[in-house]
């Protein structure tokens, strides 16, 4: 992953001070692709210089990953490392920052079973669901980054060499990270103030349902009782405002688990555990997914439905507008952090605590009695597009126009 050290260093800059807003005197745990390594090094560099008294790094390989599925027997994908997620369990309950750097062939598994997959994540996401917790309830700071890795670079730019593609990519992740702007921590800082006033517009209107209408989608999303619009930035409870998402676009908040009902088409292909789940559709009746259909990766849709009771159904429903750089660009990034931030879009799975008032307080008990969905999993698909429509409808059954033609109605 060639780049220029200014680039890195800016943009690990970027992920401490706006992402995370690492604290002094607090330990970072770093996620990472091995390919990603010279970003990981200088972000350890400026962490260090912020004051943290230890990095830690834990590396992933796609190379490893397929290896297992072309090689391990078929009975031991329930095999787990728990000392792993006990660690991380650890380092979250201490109040440790955690920076997760996502960058995965899209195709990595594209041609192995989609029972093992399926397996795996499940085995996964269980091994790991206490850890997960900590950060669906903003109990620490974490943010999530990506860069380019060969593979999948070449997976969007397959024409050009890789390097080519590579900086192609640094490029386009680099623009809609604002780090071509004369100060992009002033930037972020404007970028995040317009978000949070979309929310408090939001919050204000109250709305009681969305309706969703486009290509292939004629879809109502009840929302939660006393739910709230989140964008941009999330505090701890130990008063530490971060943003969990570098680049977000979105403002987001949580689905009614009962109340979703219609169809809906996906705009973007989904890269999901290394398998793309290409031009799918959803049908909801009371809340569940009670039919689907891919042209592409349908048993790995049906295996993420069928993670858990509450897998097939929505945890989230986000809107970004048409004109977000993301979208602008033009670019399918294949990867979610990206994806997700060109288009508006709903989450399968576990709802997040923060989007009910007070909701990070409640019991899993109390928040599902405002509409909460639980499930160990939390996947994002994205749904808008330049042709989608959005409605808010009030409890009375009237509406109004809050996006056309995947633009914001002001």
């Amino acid at each position: 992953m060639s780049q220029s050290p200014n680039r890195l260093q800016a943009y690990g800059e970027l992920a401490l001070g706006i992402g995370l807003n690492l604290q002094p005197g607090q330990r970072l745990m770093i996620s990472a692709p091995i390919e990603t390594a010279p970003l990981v090094r200088a972000i350890a560099a400026s962490a260090y210089q912020l004051g943290a008294p230890l990095v830690d790094v834990s590396w992933s390989d796609d190379t490893l990953t397929r290896t297992r599925f072309e090689n391990a027997p078929r009975d031991s994908f329930k095999e787990f490392p728990e000392w792993r997620t006990r660690g991380m369990l650890e380092c979250a309950k201490r109040g440790d920052a955690f920076l997760s750097i996502v960058a995965t062939d899209p195709e990595l598994l594209n041609d192995q079973d989609p029972e093992l997959i399926t397996l795996a994540q499940r085995t996964r996401l269980k091994h790991s669901q206490e850890y997960i917790d900590y950060l669906s309830r903003m109990d620490v700071n974490w943010c999530v980054i990506s860069v380019p890795i060969p593979s999948w670079a070449h997976k969007m730019f397959p024409d050009l060499h890789t390097d080519t593609a590579i900086a192609r990519l640094w490029d386009a992740i680099a623009t809609v990270c604002r780090l071509g702007e004369p100060d992009p921590v002033r930037a972020w800082e404007c970028h995040l103030e317009a978000l949070q006033t979309r929310c408090d517009q939001l919050n204000e209107q109250r709305w009681s349902a969305l309706r969703f209408t486009g290509p292939g989608t004629d879809l109502t999303v009840g929302l939660a009782d006393e739910h709230t619009w989140v964008g941009g930035q999330s505090q701890t409870p130990a008063g530490i405002w971060f943003t969990p998402n570098v680049p977000t676009e979105e403002v987001f908040t949580m689905p009614h688990r009962e109340r979703v009902e219609g169809t809906v088409s996906s705009s973007v292909p989904l890269n999901y555990a290394g398998q793309l789940i290409e031009n799918f559709s959803l049908a909801f009746r009371t809340g569940k997914v009670v039919e689907m259909k891919a042209r592409t990766g349908e048993e790995v849709l049906r295996g993420l439905v069928d993670t858990d009771k509450g897998a097939g159904r929505l945890g989230e429903v986000a809107l970004v507008p048409d004109s977000s750089p993301i979208s602008q660009l033009g670019l399918l990034f294949y990867n979610t952090l990206f994806d997700e931030n060109a288009a508006s879009h709903v989450a399968l799975g576990r709802a997040y605590p923060g989007c009910v008032q007070s909701g990070e307080q409640m019991s899993e008990e109390d928040l599902a009695k405002h509409g909460a969905n639980v499930s160990l999993t939390h996947v994002d698909f994205m749904i808008g597009s330049n042709q989608m429509d959005v409605a808010g409808v009030a409890a009375d059954g009237s509406s109004q126009a809050l996006m056309a033609q995947g633009e914001w109605v002001d």
